[in-house]
């Protein structure tokens, strides 16, 4: 048993060292599960107690060691406003939670492997694991950030076709290579090296052409692809504004004066969007009221220079009501309610203001999960720094539309890790992503990397560039092939100019989302009844 520990210990490791922000190393993601499948069949084959159990935590070690190695930081950043045990035991949520629901994928699998041929079980195991990857982003405890698709986001040359499948189709061929390598290595086992059947010969040729025609098709299509000329100057900017001691270090007005001070140390009198991040507007403004209010004077005053120019920023707002309208509306003495937003803006020097209000908030920092059912936890979250749900939300995305009539999709932090949410923003007309966030909460780790290399994703997916203005992280212009075109250093003040090309036409993924996902959820109920019903029992071959 030990040395099964130790196969999934490899996997593990491998499935790490192929994980963003390492780049090079990412086709080791088409052989990473192999030692842990054959951790597993050993189990089944041997001579054990209690083996569903078994297979359970010989996978749990896997992804539980893979998600903890890739996503460390998560720790990082709870760490700096709770205390280390409070952070260590939020931290299980993404590190912990993740991995159960993949060992679980793994424990049905074996059900099928019990009672049917390898065929059948390899099939539902894609298909377990498809409905997990889209259970965790949907659920009030969503966290997609390890989805298998995610991973080739360091190689994004080799996906170009996330166009028609989005990152659901990298999860599809990802264990295509490992279930199909795995038995043909099995395979060779079983015979001792002795010479293989036909099927034998067959089947390596079918790996290889797994591997081989998606990445030829993609690369081929990255070589060959050509943006259409429809530019817009637009200039993002990166304050650096140290994220937890923002309101004791810089005054509001002293945050505005430096992204203006940035903004106009590159603009130009064509200059379309000033891209601000995350919460940059700190102070907390009435969205109803904000005509009225000294930072809109100030910065129209600033976009008066600019003849086109749009502010698209984050900003922190609240709107007030006389009822409870929605389900995060906190009551006030005078008997009125409000809603605080993690929001984004944009203001035209014409003087119109549109908001659009963050939907993917963060469990437990941004929103309360379950929020009926864990009521009783308020107090906690609250004692800790966390908003138990202060954060209102709106469902669907927004587009900002400029007086120009260029369409933009403001995207922030969190939500840029859903491919189909921002694919929304795209047929709601978006022709291009404005991603603003703050990345400083994680450090000088892999997490600002991550957060970096999957907007590449979104960038294929609906071949629009991504300007992306990150607070104290990486901010960088990405064009519609997914490459970095100009990113910023780590801890930099500056601003960054790109001309970028603006993009109304519409990828199949983009009009059909994750139709993969749904279709592999569908499909894992179906094998949830095969192992129901019980048909036959035969041993693993």
């Amino acid at each position: 048993m030990k040395n099964n520990y130790l196969l999934a210990l490899l996997s593990g490791f491998l499935l790490w060292l192929a994980w963003p922000p390492f780049t090079y190393t990412t086709p080791l993601l088409f052989i990473a599960f192999i030692p842990v499948l054959f951790a597993l069949e050993e189990i089944m084959r041997g001579e054990y107690k209690k083996k569903g159990k078994k297979i359970f935590l010989t996978a749990g070690i896997t992804c539980l060691f893979w998600n903890t190695a890739s996503i460390y930081w998560v720790f990082n950043a709870v760490n700096e406003i709770m205390p280390t045990v409070i952070a260590a035991l939020i931290s299980l949520i993404p590190f912990g939670l993740g991995a159960v629901l993949m060992a679980i994928a793994f424990r049905l699998y074996y059900q099928l492997r019990k009672r049917y041929s390898y065929s059948i079980a390899a099939a539902g195991l894609i298909s377990f694991w498809i409905a997990y990857e889209l259970l965790h982003q949907s659920w009030d405890l969503s966290f997609p950030w390890m989805n298998l698709g995610n991973g080739f986001a360091g190689f994004h040359q080799l996906v170009q076709w996330y166009e028609y499948t989005g990152v659901y189709g990298g999860t599809v061929w990802v264990w295509l290579s490992n279930l199909i390598l795995f038995q043909i290595l099995y395979t060779y086992r079983l015979n001792k090296g002795n010479k293989i059947a036909q099927k034998g010969i067959i089947m390596p040729l079918v790996w290889l052409a797994i591997i081989i025609i998606p990445s030829a098709l993609s690369i081929t299509r990255y070589l060959g692809y050509e943006e259409h000329t429809n530019p817009a100057e637009v200039v993002v900017v990166q304050p650096n504004v140290e994220p937890y001691s923002k309101y004791t270090t810089m005054t509001v007005e002293d945050q505005i004066n430096n992204l203006i001070r940035l903004s106009d140390s590159i603009a130009q009198p064509n200059t379309e969007f000033f891209i601000w991040p995350e919460t940059a507007i700190s102070e907390l403004t009435n969205e109803e009221t904000i005509h009225t209010s000294r930072i809109f004077v100030r910065l129209q005053d600033f976009l008066n220079r600019y003849k086109n120019g749009n502010i698209l920023s984050g900003i922190e707002s609240y709107l007030m009501y006389d009822t409870a309208k929605t389900s995060s509306a906190r009551p006030l003495e005078n008997g009125m309610y409000w809603d605080a937003f993690n929001a984004a803006v944009l203001l035209e020097n014409s003087g119109k203001v549109q908001f659009y209000h963050k939907s993917k908030l963060v469990p437990g920092v941004e929103k309360m999960p379950f929020r009926e059912s864990l009521s009783f936890m308020t107090p906690l979250f609250a004692a800790f720094g966390g908003s138990t749900g202060a954060y209102g939300s709106q469902a669907e995305p927004s587009v900002f539309y400029a007086q120009s009539g260029i369409g933009a999709a403001p995207v922030i932090c969190y939500e840029s890790i859903w491919g189909d949410y921002v694919a929304e923003y795209i047929k709601k007309g978006a022709q291009f992503v404005a991603i603003v966030t703050n990345d400083g909460w994680w450090g000088n780790t892999a997490g600002k990397d991550q957060h970096l290399a999957y907007a590449k994703l979104r960038a294929i997916e609906n071949r629009r560039w991504v300007a992306r203005s990150a607070n104290t992280g990486i901010s960088a212009f990405i064009n519609q092939r997914g490459d970095i075109v100009q990113q910023t250093e780590w801890w930099t003040p500056t601003a960054i100019k790109q001309e970028i090309n603006l993009n109304e036409e519409l990828t199949f993924y983009t009009r059909h989302g994750d139709y993969l996902a749904y279709i592999g959820a569908g499909a894992s109920f179906l094998f949830l009844i095969l192992i129901a019903l019980r048909l036959k029992k035969t041993k693993p071959v």
